[in-house]
């Protein structure tokens, strides 16, 4: 009975998630927000690549507005706040993962009828991300080639759920004896047919490829 009850505990949280994250999906729609949650492992390299594209819009005259999620601590809004962007602070206490009732909670703080694109940055995990729907239009999962070549498929999950696939720092690919292109024939095997970008972040180096598979 116990594993029943935590079973249906489970079906009706997601779905209470599901329902706001409609909802939340609705009014940035509403708003002509293109919204995307960045998903990745802490130091993948999420908030350099939010930099990065915050830059490159803001040259381009376009008003971005960035979620930055974390379990604890602002370093990585104190960094994006740097960038004459909109950016919040999302902090979640305990939990490994933002969901749609936060992100509902956070977009309330935006004036979105300013704002073109909406960038989230997840907290850094692999694996808890992937049952919540924050109402985005896009997953970009990121992973970085000093996390190993055996990542994506280590966590087939979350990369078969993403829209767009990014294999970051491959800068240090030579250094760290890695070969990104493993990565990349994990990634189209277990998420055929969507997009794989290779990106030095730090650099800027994929970034324009990157946004153009985002559709910004």
């Amino acid at each position: 009975m116990h594993k029943v009850v935590d079973v249906e505990l489970g079906a009706d949280l997601l779905e209470a998630n599901d329902r706001i994250a409609r909802d939340n999906h609705k009014l940035m729609e509403t708003n002509n927000v293109r919204s995307f949650d960045l998903i990745g492992s802490i130091g993948s390299g999420k908030t350099m690549l939010i930099e990065t594209i915050v830059d490159i819009l803001n040259k381009r005259g376009i008003k971005a507005g960035v979620i930055c999620g974390d379990v604890a601590g602002d370093d990585d809004f104190k960094r994006v706040a740097g960038h004459d962007v909109d950016v919040k602070n999302l902090n979640t206490g305990k939990e490994c993962h933002l969901d749609a009732h936060l992100v509902d909670h956070t977009l309330e703080k935006f004036n979105l009828e300013e704002l073109d694109v909406m960038l989230i940055e997840n907290v850094g995990n692999l694996v808890c991300p992937g049952d919540f729907w924050l109402g985005t239009d896009k997953r970009v999962a990121v992973v970085s080639v000093t996390e190993g070549d055996d990542m994506i498929r280590k966590h087939p999950i979350i990369f078969g759920l993403a829209d767009i696939i990014v294999i970051n720092k491959v800068d240090l690919a030579e250094v760290i004896e890695v070969d990104p292109q493993v990565l990349v024939s994990d990634a189209a095997r277990i998420a055929p047919g969507k997009p794989v970008i290779l990106t030095d972040a730090k650099r800027g180096a994929g970034v324009e490829e990157l946004m153009a598979a985002m559709g910004i």
